[in-house]
């Protein structure tokens, strides 16, 4: 952790700069000042109390001071969150913050707006916001939220008006979003439990702690039982993806892989094939038995079942064959295709009776599809030279198979435009959306097809709608492209790793 200068009206005092890991690390458990339990105590007092028991984070949120006042009490805190490398932030008062030079401010759906807290304490700045919904936590992160607070859990007289959030929203919100967030509202050490398989990291406490007696052992109590709880499920959700490998590691299993992991998920296996490949091309070809793709799959579903499947190229029609039949005895779900038929050249690389297979047993076993512009040529056997002929065959596309269609339009057409039909469960007409990003004018191409219907999986796996999975994954796969890895002598592969590079 660094230092950097946030200026005051008496001169520059120090903030401390924190990475979204430190940032993640620290939400475990967040302890919330309230003056009324002090007892005689200084706040300061109780603070040190509070760390010293395992606070990792401190809000001061006393609503009845003025600013000068919250200044003047952030000045004893500061110093005490510093020593202990603990990030500070105010409730609310984005002025007293900047003056003060705490870490950040937290903000409420009704207060100071997240970009205008942000543009006032500058990018270096911790800002955290309120959020009830998933609409607001989207909302709040796409306006730079460093994390979320989301509660009330559990009716508490602290906050008499917030909405109260369900244990199935809360983990809807954490599936939602990147950032972290921190569940509030009525948690102590016997309802820490609601908090247990969320996605949340950590618990933000109020009088749990302040109001204790002994605050050191209070919080030391809370800390013990948050560690024991399955606070990160996501690290836990399997993506298992079927595909081939590719010797260079641009794309097949190998990009899936780093795709998955980049996305916080674990990476599952069943391979169908071996290359020797690189980024000038395919050499060689070593398919897998059918029997030994399907003990693959048995294999991983018996032990971790994956909460999304994600199948590239498989150019077998006993292979696809295989792979359907073992699907379906597993009943898997949230099922990505990338019908991977046509190479960018325009030749095929399945032939008839694999393209038989591949649209009569995996397609419509798929919750999503991906076909580029010649693949969805194939598919409809319409052409494709206009976003109008796209937005068709995408939409013929989900009536045929019953399933959500992302026609491609990476190969010429409307630039990097996306093009979604998706049939509503209910009433089975089709919706329509459009996904227009720009163009990354980059040569190394190699795998952004695998990539993307990967990061597509690993939405759906974490809970996300068909829409936010794909614009998520598009804009993963944006950032991918935009890094400019730059490696071999031909067309490179992207560069999965790019926001932890950033």
């Amino acid at each position: 952790m660094s230092a950097v200068s946030g200026a005051t009206a008496g001169g520059p005092v120090q903030r401390g700069a924190f990475s979204p890991a430190d940032i993640r690390r620290a939400l475990l458990l967040y302890g919330v000042t309230d003056s009324a339990w002090l007892s005689g105590r200084t706040l300061a007092d109780c603070v040190r109390q509070a760390i010293a028991g395992g606070a990792t984070f401190i809000q001061l949120r006393e609503k009845h001071m003025t600013t000068d006042e919250l200044v003047a009490e952030a000045a004893t805190i500061l110093p005490i969150c510093r020593a202990a490398g603990v990030p500070f932030v105010i409730d609310d008062d984005v002025e007293a913050a900047l003056r003060s030079g705490a870490d950040g401010v937290h903000v409420g759906q009704s207060d100071t707006a997240c970009a205008e807290a942000r543009r006032i304490l500058g990018p270096d700045a911790i800002v955290g916001v309120s959020a009830q919904t998933v609409e607001q936590a989207l909302a709040a992160q796409a306006a730079g939220a460093d994390y979320l607070g989301v509660g009330a859990l559990i009716p508490t007289p602290t906050k008499p008006d917030a909405v109260d959030v369900t244990k199935e929203e809360l983990a809807r919100i954490c599936a939602a979003v990147d950032i972290p967030v921190v569940g509030i509202g009525g948690l102590h050490a016997s309802t820490l439990g609601v908090l247990s398989g969320t996605g949340v990291a950590g618990a933000a406490v109020v009088s749990a702690i302040f109001a204790a007696g002994d605050i050191e052992a209070a919080t030391r109590e809370l800390a013990d039982k948050l560690t024991s709880l399955d606070l990160a499920p996501s690290c836990r959700l399997a993506v298992l993806s079927i595909a081939g490998s590719d010797s260079s590691g641009g794309a097949g299993i190998q990009a899936d892989i780093k795709t998955i992991a980049a996305n916080g998920l674990f990476a599952e296996t069943a391979i169908t094939a071996l290359t020797a490949q690189n980024t000038l091309g395919v050499r060689d070809v070593l398919e897998a038995t059918p029997a030994f793709v399907a003990e693959q799959i048995d294999a991983v579903f018996e032990d971790i079942p994956p909460a999304a499947v994600k199948i590239g190229m498989v150019s077998s029609a006993a292979i696809i064959e295989s792979i359907a039949e073992r699907l379906t005895h597993w009943s898997a779900a949230n099922i990505v295709v990338d019908p991977v038929m046509v190479a960018t050249s325009g030749a095929r690389l399945i032939g008839d009776d694999a393209g038989a297979a591949l649209t009569d047993r995996l397609l419509p076993l798929a919750r999503v599809i991906t076909p580029n512009i010649p693949e969805a040529e194939a598919l409809t056997g319409t052409r494709i030279d206009s976003e109008e002929a796209q937005q068709a065959a995408a939409r013929m596309l989900a009536e045929r198979f019953g399933c959500a269609a992302l026609v491609k339009g990476g190969h010429g057409i409307a630039d990097a435009n996306d093009v979604l039909a998706e049939p509503d469960a209910d009433t089975g007409e089709i919706r329509i959306t459009w996904f227009r990003h720009e163009r990354i004018d980059t040569a190394n191409t190699h795998g952004t097809g695998c990539t993307l219907s990967s990061a597509i999986a690993c939405g759906l796996a974490r809970g996300l709608t068909v829409p936010e999975a794909v614009n998520a994954a598009k804009a993963y796969l944006t950032g991918a492209l935009a890094a400019g890895l730059n490696l071999g002598h031909g067309s490179g592969p992207v560069d999965h790793m790019w926001a932890y590079r950033a």
